[in-house]
């Protein structure tokens, strides 16, 4: 059994138990338990339709759970919108990145908490821009994240520079928790390569990361733990270096029976 009581090495650093979700006569959850550790990658997978979507969205605080816990660090909380998440330390990287692309990258690292130089007073304070690029070029290599450079408009990047840029963001913002949804979604095997190696490097940090993905390939060369939903309902979550592909493909599509638990 796992300890989870609060200042355990086994608490997890997110716990969802018992999640329940409806939408009108649609069961979208029932009765989901979701964790992840800190240095830890815990990969969601599923095929449309199982919940994936909206336990991301649970988690992120962009939509609010009709019954379950929620834990944070083995404490309750209650995240009913995504401000209430970052608070937390909790960020979410959706496809679409939520980036400016006319704007450099320095400013989409900062966009909403920009740096203004301190010796002066707010109405006329100008933006620090030499201290941003200083903090934005050091959490980017940390991360070995290599870009041509950081005052080029967002829109020139590739898409997997600009994952870079949205994964260096909730670094930035001191987030213990990143959400990565679908992050190697219509990117070339390179750009693939560089987000992977990016989920190594945040694992390394010390982050956890939920990592949902149809990807099984890419979900295997990064994840520890794999959680499988069928239809609203968690299948198992399974160690990685315990199953195969094929188990996990026969767990999401309900095709042979596994154990609940490997780890």
């Amino acid at each position: 059994m796992t300890d989870d009581s609060p200042g355990s090495q086994h608490t997890p650093r997110l716990a969802l138990r018992s999640i329940e979700k409806r939408f009108g006569s649609v069961v979208a959850l029932a009765g989901v338990d979701f964790d992840v550790h800190e240095a830890e990658v815990a990969a969601l997978v599923g095929d449309n339709g199982a919940g994936k979507s909206t336990l991301a969205k649970i988690i992120s605080g962009a939509c609010q759970a009709d019954n379950g816990t929620m834990l944070f660090e083995g404490h309750a909380v209650r995240i009913d919108s995504p401000e209430a998440a970052n608070s937390l330390g909790i960020s979410a990287v959706y496809q679409d990145l939520a980036l400016c692309e006319n704007l450099d990258v320095v400013a989409n690292l900062f966009l909403g908490r920009e740096r203004g130089v301190a010796a002066l007073p707010p109405p006329i304070r100008p933006l620090a821009e030499d201290e941003m690029e200083r903090e934005a070029r050091a959490v980017l290599h940390g991360l070995a994240v290599k870009l041509p450079s950081l005052r080029r408009p967002v829109a020139s990047l590739s898409g997997g520079q600009r994952q870079a840029v949205a994964v260096g963001r909730a670094v930035l913002w001191g987030s213990k928790v990143v959400l990565l949804d679908e992050p190697t979604a219509a990117l070339g095997v390179e750009q693939t390569a560089m987000v992977l190696q990016l989920v190594h490097q945040l694992r390394d940090r010390g982050l956890a990361v939920v990592y949902i993905s149809h990807n099984l390939v890419d979900v295997f060369s990064v994840a520890d733990r794999i959680t499988v939903l069928r239809l609203g309902r968690r299948v198992g979550t399974f160690d990685r270096k315990a199953v195969t592909p094929r188990d996990v493909v026969e767990a999401i599509t309900g095709t042979t029976h596994l154990p609940q638990e490997f780890a």
